[in-house]
């Protein structure tokens, strides 16, 4: 009874304290007072079991978290929880190292790791959501480690230029990009060496995609293959490469890296492009030899990897039609989130046998936060779409309401782990583990709760840049697109959000009486209203020097 009494008192502080603001805080660029979020963080470390302590420890979470994190205040509390939890834990996965600080996927040291255990699979993802804390440091150096403290880039697919070029558009410094510059010419370099083929295309096995035992991986999980993954990854790294070229003026390497990703784009619509299943698909490699033979066959199934191009906004506007299968249970669409394969598919399955990572029907929060980063940029950028406003919506709700676990005590708690089962909420993998060996964890695998609060996935960065709508550009401008259907949410702020060196505040205030700043939507930067507008839409702000 008096846990139950102490959640409805949290939750009341919650729905109000915002309110309570003194009018006179405007002035100093905020409207959220992070205290008011507090109750997140405490409740969070109160029913936490530490295992594996980094840098930041549960004792200092909330001192690091309340000067790091844009603030976020919406009626959906568990949208909420969700925010302030995927912050709470990604702070856990910051360690400090010689070469400076890095980002963990795994907190237990596990084997299949580099230096100082970090692996290269999800490090454009730990970017992509890291770039929004305030002291850039953290991401700074961890991308410098990735090309000179002995990272090891080429141990799965990548896509850290891009990454690299979208930090330094929140940040509005070109300065580490620029820096780098060699270093992404030289790795791209050793990317071709290594797996561009004679068709045009690159090959990769799902398990160096991070996506083992997946339908077109084959039974043993590697078997080489043409993916949309690791060419679209390429793409997107070519296109940074040319646009750091460009800041750099270095106009004949611009050039170059931009015809190279021209080139990508045409043979990944040419040769991975299934128009009769209206999806991009994997291109079977053969083993026997290096070569490519026209006329192979496609894999027959879709992957949901084949939204991958549009984490890019690599595909031309006709490829879009892929996008009506995402939405239907049919194909992608489960009750705890998109499934990797199409569920009508002979090999999909949701397997609690042999290999605990499989790819073959499973939703993992790494696809789809991909799928969901990938959806916000075909609705911003290539009007109109098969999907929606409201679509985006939906699953990203979803997607927060999934990151949970009921423990055995009956107690549900926010979770965030390895595989989910799309149709009960579980997951798979720790289910697994946790009795692999003789009943227990074990200790070849990653020991006791590898999987917990697996750092593999974004969702931060889903709310700030799609559910919020911040689209991060070069200019000195700022363009907010919400994803909020109309008359779903009576109110809404983000703040505290530093984007190129401003203090930002984003709010939809509809009847004026949450935050008493006025009716509508509007944007403060550094606690002057630049913008205001009386119903959600999109709104672009020019920044003052």
């Amino acid at each position: 009874m008096r846990s139950v009494l102490i959640h409805l008192a949290c939750l009341w502080l919650a729905m109000t304290a915002t309110a309570l603001l003194p009018e006179p805080a405007a002035a100093q660029g905020t409207v959220l007072r992070p205290e008011s979020f507090k109750h997140f963080v405490d409740s969070f470390n109160l029913w936490d079991h530490e295992l594996y302590p980094q840098f930041i420890s549960n004792a200092k979470s909330w001192e690091f978290l309340s000067a790091n994190i844009p603030l976020l205040d919406c009626p959906d509390k568990q949208l909420e929880q969700t925010y302030y939890f995927r912050w709470w834990t990604y702070r856990k996965h910051i360690r400090k190292t010689p070469e400076g600080f890095v980002i963990l996927e795994f907190l237990p040291d596990v084997s299949w790791a580099g230096k100082y255990n970090t692996i290269n699979c999800a490090a454009a993802l730990h970017v992509y959501e890291g770039r929004w804390l305030h002291d850039s440091q953290y991401i700074s150096d961890y991308i410098k480690f990735w090309y000179r403290g002995g990272g090891d880039m080429e141990a799965y697919s990548c896509w850290m230029a891009d990454a690299l070029w979208n930090q330094s558009l929140v940040k509005g410094d070109r300065k580490l990009a620029i820096s780098l510059e060699a270093d992404l010419v030289r790795e791209y370099g050793n990317r071709e060496k290594a797996q561009l083929d004679s068709n045009g295309l690159y090959w990769q096995i799902d398990g160096k995609d991070g996506m083992e035992m997946s339908i077109c991986g084959g039974s043993d999980g590697d078997r080489p293959a043409y993916r949309a993954t690791i060419n679209s990854y390429q793409y997107g790294d070519a296109m940074a490469i040319a646009r750091i070229a460009d800041w750099s003026g270095q106009r004949e390497a611009g050039d170059l890296f931009r015809n190279k990703a021209l080139t990508l784009k045409n043979n990944i619509e040419r040769l991975l492009w299934d128009d009769t299943a209206r999806f991009f698909k994997v291109l079977q490699k053969p083993v026997a030899d290096s070569g490519y033979r026209k006329g192979m066959p496609l894999c027959s199934a879709r992957e949901l990897h084949g939204y991958t191009p549009w984490l890019f906004s690599l595909p031309s506007s006709r490829y879009s039609v892929a996008w009506k299968f995402l939405m239907d249970p049919r194909y992608f669409y489960a009750p705890y989130g998109p499934t990797t394969a199409e569920q009508g598919h002979p090999g999909f399955d949701i397997s609690y046998k042999d290999h605990e990572c499989q790819w073959n029907g499973p939703s993992w929060p790494m696809a789809t936060s991909i799928t969901l980063t990938a959806m916000a940029n075909l609705i911003n950028n290539y009007p109109p779409s098969p999907v929606r406003a409201q679509d985006f919506f939906k699953l990203l709700l979803q997607y927060a309401g999934s990151q949970q676990r009921t423990r055995e005590d009956g107690r549900v708690v926010p979770w965030i782990d390895e595989n989910l089962n799309p149709f009960n909420g579980d997951w798979i993998s720790r289910t697994r583990l946790s009795t692999w060996e003789n009943g227990h964890w074990s200790k070849e695998k990653g020991g006791p709760e590898r999987g917990k609060d697996y750092n593999h996935s974004t969702f931060c960065d889903l709310v700030i840049t799609g559910l919020i709508g911040l689209r991060p550009s070069e200019g000195n401008t700022v363009l907010v697109n919400p994803m909020i259907p109309a008359g779903t949410w009576d109110y809404f702020c983000l703040d505290h959000l530093t984007y190129h060196g401003k203090m930002l505040t984003i709010l939809y205030d509809r009847l004026g009486t949450r935050y008493h700043r006025g009716r509508g939507m509007m944007v403060f930067v550094d606690g002057r209203k630049a913008a205001a507008s009386p119903v959600l839409k999109k709104i672009m702000v020019r920044l003052e020097h």
